[in-house]
């Protein structure tokens, strides 16, 4: 046992952690900053918050992936548009939120099952698209489904980290038991709305014409914080992306409406960037940014030009105006370090929208970049470990943290969210 008088003083303590941090940045001084990516990326998984190859592939090839004219290209890199495995291994990814998106129906204010069911059977059809494609590939994706056994196989394997992520509740068909049965399928996270309400959220913004959405429940719905509750009993992560801010608020716990206090566990915003340096309705407030922080949550920097790089003005829509000249790697690695500087870097990652955007800021052309934008977060003074948190450690712990409510939930016996429903009419 070590006598009191020979424990280590708090002033002592602090002066060796100053001493290592000093080592470890003299250290990275000795590397070039292309090194010291490369250090951090092979030890530390590139997490992408929302890739669209899915919907790409549906549009491109009509959900076919065997067929020569798909799997040269996707493995020789040679692929159209921003993603395939050859740029993955270049830009050094270590996994992504593959995003099984499908679109708001055309009468995106109508909430009936019948109206959704479509979209359920479309969202079936992308999830066998991105399970098949893990299969033909099972060198390159991963099968695990929780956030161990993924950071597991892309250590010891190599393997792309590869859950599945629903882009609004518009694709369960109002059901908690499609949102079970997405689950069980490999789906980690839902989105609460797209560019359309539903029944649970209101949303940022509204198709048909692309404006703001006009606000139907003030936020989350009654029916939404039930949802929300079985997502957290269940391990869903919580996506706030293309929902309104009131909405935001709610699930936060800032609103406090009613007593709700929002989500039991963290969420994240899949792919969003910042309001303050682009004013637009899909971007994340500085409000609900210290809010994130208080929830333990994720903020993932979207790289679609629009939300990067705008200026006050309008054409009445409610949208701002794009400002091309700004639109630049250098701009998203702004956005990043708004975040950190803001919140900290605990809460920031990265969630491009890679092939569900028609185009891209200079600097981040595809999937193979990502080591750039590494590197020029480097440049303008981000420390190492914050860039290795950036990249992946923030939402692998948040993904984690999920698990671990959804597991203290099943075990005090939080009941399953029924679906309520009539009895068939037999002929």
């Amino acid at each position: 046992m070590v006598k009191l008088s020979e424990q280590p003083s708090r002033t002592s303590r602090t002066s060796r952690r100053a001493r290592t941090c000093l080592l470890l940045a003299v250290s990275s001084l000795d590397r070039s900053i292309e090194d010291r990516v490369k250090h951090i990326l092979k030890h530390t998984p590139l997490i992408d918050g929302h890739n669209d190859v899915a919907v790409y592939i549906r549009g491109a090839f009509n959900n076919h992936i065997y067929g020569d004219n798909f799997t040269g290209p996707f493995v020789d890199g040679s692929l159209p548009y921003h993603v395939d495995l050859a740029r993955l291994r270049q830009g050094q990814v270590g996994g992504a939120f593959w995003s099984v998106f499908w679109p708001c129906p055309s009468k995106g204010n109508d909430y009936s099952d019948d109206n959704y069911a479509p979209v359920v059977q479309s969202t079936l059809s992308q999830i066998d698209l991105m399970t098949r494609l893990k299969t033909a590939y099972p060198k390159d994706f991963s099968p695990a489904l929780t956030a161990s056994t993924s950071l597991a196989s892309f250590k010891h394997h190599g393997q792309l980290i590869s859950p599945l992520g629903i882009e609004g509740l518009h694709q369960i068909g109002n059901s908690a038991a499609t949102l079970r049965l997405y689950h069980a399928l490999g789906v980690r996270y839902s989105t609460l709305t797209h560019n359309c309400g539903n029944r649970f959220a209101d949303a940022a913004l509204w198709e048909n014409p692309f404006r703001k959405a006009p606000s139907v429940w003030g936020g989350v719905s009654p029916a939404g914080r039930q949802l929300i509750h079985e997502m957290n009993r269940l391990g869903m992560i919580v996506d706030l992306s293309h929902t309104s801010v009131e909405t935001q608020l709610d699930v936060l716990g800032g609103s406090k409406r009613d007593g709700w206090g929002g989500s039991k566990a963290p969420v994240i915003f899949s792919h969003s960037s910042v309001y303050a340096l682009c004013p637009h309705p899909r971007n994340v407030e500085d409000r609900v940014l210290k809010l994130v922080k208080e929830k333990r949550g994720v903020v993932m920097i979207n790289f679609a030009p629009d939300f990067v790089s705008c200026v006050e003005g309008s054409d009445g829509s409610g949208i701002p105006l794009f400002d091309e000249g700004n639109s630049t790697l250098e701009r998203v690695a702004e956005h990043v370090m708004y975040v950190g500087e803001l919140i900290g870097y605990e809460h920031v990652g990265i969630g491009s929208d890679f092939d569900g955007i028609e185009s891209t800021p200079r600097g981040l052309e595809d999937v193979s970049k990502y080591p750039d934008l590494f590197a020029e977060l480097l440049k303008m003074g981000v420390a190492d470990e914050d860039a290795a948190k950036v990249a992946g450690g923030n939402v692998l712990r948040v993904w984690r943290e999920v698990e671990q409510v959804a597991e203290r939930m099943q075990k005090a016996g939080e009941p399953v969210l029924e679906d309520d429903l009539e009895s068939p009419h037999w002929k």
